[in-house]
């Protein structure tokens, strides 16, 4: 099943972004095959990011939860809140490069 895993990030923590930032591009890399697109959200191309999406591959709604929870942004309290939605594609059998 595919999932949109999104974020939004803690405001009284988006200082500790840069920081925590290799570890967390790290973490993303270990789980790539399951987390087949991540991505930060900014209100402007140069803005702070405000939060995250992410196009992820489970079984389950708690598979995705339990994934994201030892990312090292949640373990840092970067991530304010989350929402996870089942995703349909329109087009099932297309692939696209993102």
């Amino acid at each position: 099943m595919l999932f949109i895993a999104r974020f939004i990030n803690n405001p009284e923590r988006v200082g500790l972004l840069s920081q925590h930032y290799p570890a967390h591009l790290e973490w993303l890399k270990k789980h790539e095959s399951v987390i087949l697109v991540p991505g930060a959200l900014r209100t402007e191309p140069d803005a702070t990011p405000i939060g995250g999406l992410w196009i992820v591959r489970a079984d389950s709604k708690s598979e995705v939860e339990a994934l994201f929870k030892t990312d090292p942004f949640w373990v840092q309290g970067l991530r304010q809140s989350y929402e996870i939605l089942y995703w349909s594609k329109a087009f099932p059998d297309k692939s696209v490069p993102v």
